[in-house]
């Protein structure tokens, strides 16, 4: 069970401060994104966000994120 499902609203620290922004998929096989293999599983998924202010899309880890 994850803790985090598409739709929800988040926040996480980016290079240029805190962000707010939307959760757009949840993957827990690995995945390409942005060029990079990154390693998923149903047990450690990671989240592609979408910030809300620039529309920016990243991914992260579970613990990288908080309820907004």
């Amino acid at each position: 069970m994850t803790k985090f499902s598409t739709g929800d609203k988040v926040r996480w620290n980016s290079e240029g401060g805190h962000v707010v922004g939307t959760i757009k998929k949840v993957h827990t096989k690995d995945v390409e994104f942005m060029g990079r293999t990154r390693r998923c599983s149903p047990d450690d998924p990671q989240y592609e966000v979408q910030s809300d202010k620039t529309d920016a899309r990243a991914m992260h880890k579970e613990d990288a994120l908080t309820k907004a």
